[in-house]
């Protein structure tokens, strides 16, 4: 296997990564990505969107690493958070995640270049739910956040391949849910309540 560049959390800064790309040696030809090691690849982490204002630009050039053979990539929580965002429950049409001002102003990046409801929103949707939680390949494992082998091993259970169902990812949005945490896990670590007057800064 050859050299994998790991890369994480472009959270919608194309000059960053445009940036870590040429630094690290990739160049777009008219065929498509080349790198002088022609056994290198990429593994992106998820994470591509939100904070950022050129989420577009992130995810067209992603996309058009992985359409070259050059690239893999897996979800990160803001994906997750994104498809729930935008995706209503079919018993009551309200969307998984809820529209309150913190996650409407996490979100606002995202939105300014793909509005709700938008063609162009609902194909960037389609992309990131076909991204699965983890990755598995020869030498190396990749999840956004948190290897946890139970937790790896039960969502490859449920999915077969990491890749949640429509149905998974109204499950992954209920807290009495097993797969809410199992995707909490793989996609933010786990989390501990610190002792009252404990913080971490």
């Amino acid at each position: 296997m050859g050299t994998v560049d790991i890369i994480p959390d472009i959270h919608g800064q194309i000059a960053k990564l445009r940036g870590a790309l040429d630094a690290l040696g990739w160049r777009r030809g008219p065929a498509g990505w080349i790198h002088p090691d022609p056994e290198r690849t990429i593994v992106f982490l998820g994470d591509f969107i939100d904070r950022g204002p050129e989420n577009r630009a992130v995810i067209h050039l992603v996309r058009d690493l992985i359409d070259s053979g050059k690239a893999r990539a897996i979800m990160g929580n803001h994906e997750l958070n994104a498809l729930q965002f935008h995706t209503a429950h079919p018993a009551t049409g309200q969307p998984l995640r809820t529209h309150s001002e913190k996650n409407l102003r996490q979100h606002a990046s995202f939105l300014a270049e793909f509005p709700v409801g938008a063609g162009e929103t609902r194909e960037a949707l389609a992309w990131m739910r076909s991204l699965p939680l983890f990755l598995e390949a020869e030498g190396f494992r990749a999840v956004h956040a948190c290897w946890v082998d139970p937790a790896i091993d039960r969502v490859r259970a449920l999915s077969g391949n990491g890749v949640l169902s429509e149905e998974q990812l109204i499950r992954a949005a209920d807290p009495a849910d097993e797969l809410f945490h199992l995707a909490e896990e793989i996609t933010k670590g786990p989390e501990h309540r610190l002792p009252d007057g404990f913080a971490f800064r």
